[in-house]
């Protein structure tokens, strides 16, 4: 699968800032119109809210946030909530305080099936997007050079993870869990939780010697500590889901027509990123609506094209970060058998009896998604695939 790129420059006369702040006053004039958008009506109902990490996973979320597009489909949006871990966020989604988020994909399958949580996969909220990122002079060039090193991870259960597992189980290397500077045998490569925030920090201290993390944090690690790039996460699988939109089942139920609408809106907003990577990097940075808290410089390495020295596949044609909003079953299938293989900290169980099928009916509800896909031309606008079976695609995972 490949995506196309349309890249849009910035009206000429103005400024990547002015270009926003226009695109965002028009798109909220639109937004009110009378007889075609209530907004009076949707203003008498509770608002959606919004919670998101300060990382790139999050743009669609808050791009179509910025511009106007939830208030385009009528919905009363209060601004995007920034919380700084995974574990604030999956309880502040279960305790009510968010409505829509996004998740790491293995975090609802642990809800729904661990926790009872009657959680929703609506989309995909974005692909690849993630680094390993060590220090330029660890001598760290690939999986086999981690033995006996110290790895961050953003959450047990996160593609992150998973990956990284991958990646040492391929070269006969022992995942362990210990506290972070544990003695370990030559065989073994410990692995412990830190905070995104925290990684590029802990790495130049020499506290830990890689991380695995979404962007912008192994971007932020480049530019200000010289650091390099062991692999990218879309140069290991190809075009891999990261983060997925999700709900609660309740609002489905309850309201779905909003989650409709709201899935609408994050699908074009992922359309406008594909179309203009240096205003997307604009807007969410400092310097812009100020979502994420780094500068412009850092987010265009995100939304730029990845040199092609520093891939393995360079024939794939991966996005550093990229966007498809269609839950493929296929790789939601993959992701479910490589959590029963993952090691992680606590109890399990509930992932060995889990029918790889069933639960992928049961997890991923992609009736929205597709109606937004149609309405606006189909899967096309994301990909150049086989038009016969545009919902399936083969999950292709090399890790050198």
């Amino acid at each position: 699968m490949k995506f196309n790129h349309v890249k849009s420059a910035s009206p000429d006369g103005i400024s990547r800032r002015n270009f926003i702040k226009t695109a965002i006053r028009t798109a909220s004039a639109a937004a009110c119109t009378p007889m075609v958008f209530p907004c009076l009506a949707a203003a008498k109902k509770r608002p959606l809210r919004i919670g998101y990490l300060p990382i790139t996973d999050a743009t669609p979320l808050l791009v179509a946030y910025s511009l106007g597009y939830f208030s385009h489909e009528g919905l009363h949006v209060e601004r995007p909530v920034m919380v700084r871990s995974w574990n604030i966020l999956s309880e502040s989604f279960l305790t009510g305080k968010f409505d829509l988020v996004h998740m790491l994909f293995p975090i609802p399958v642990w809800m729904r099936f661990k926790q009872n949580i009657p959680i929703k996969v609506l989309a995909w909220d974005h692909t690849n997007g993630s680094a390993v990122t060590v220090r330029a002079d660890s001598g760290i060039d690939r999986f086999a050079d981690l033995s006996g090193k110290q790895v961050a991870v953003p959450s047990w259960y996160s593609m992150h993870n998973l990956v990284m597992q991958l990646g040492l189980q391929v070269q006969g290397l022992k995942p362990v869990i210990r506290p972070p500077g544990s003695k370990l045998a030559p065989h073994e490569v410990n692995l412990f939780i830190l905070p995104p925030p925290d990684m590029p920090q802990a790495l130049l201290g020499k506290k830990i010697d890689t991380f695995i993390v979404a962007d912008p944090f192994n971007a932020l690690a480049q530019e200000k500590f010289s650091a390099k790039i062991m692999r990218y996460s879309g140069d290991i699988w190809k075009n891999h889901p990261c983060c997925v939109i999700v709900t609660n089942d309740h609002l489905i139920q309850d309201s779905p027509i909003v989650v409709q609408k709201a899935i609408n809106a994050i699908v074009r907003a992922q359309v406008w990123c594909l179309q203009n990577p240096k205003e997307t990097a604009h807007l969410l940075s400092r310097d812009g609506e100020g979502f994420l808290p780094v500068n412009e410089s850092v987010l265009y390495k995100v939304f730029g094209a990845i040199p092609e020295k520093e891939l393995i596949h360079p024939q794939w044609n991966v996005e550093r970060i990229g966007f498809q909003p269609f839950p493929f079953p296929s790789a939601t299938r993959f992701i479910l058998e490589q959590m029963k293989k993952t090691k992680v900290e606590g109890n399990t169980d509930f992932l060995t009896t889990l029918d790889t099928n069933t639960a992928v009916s049961q997890l991923v509800d992609d009736r929205f998604v597709r109606k937004a896909l149609d309405d606006m031309g189909g899967i096309k606008k994301f990909c150049q695939c086989d038009m016969e079976n545009v919902f399936t695609r083969e999950e292709i995972v090399e890790i050198n």
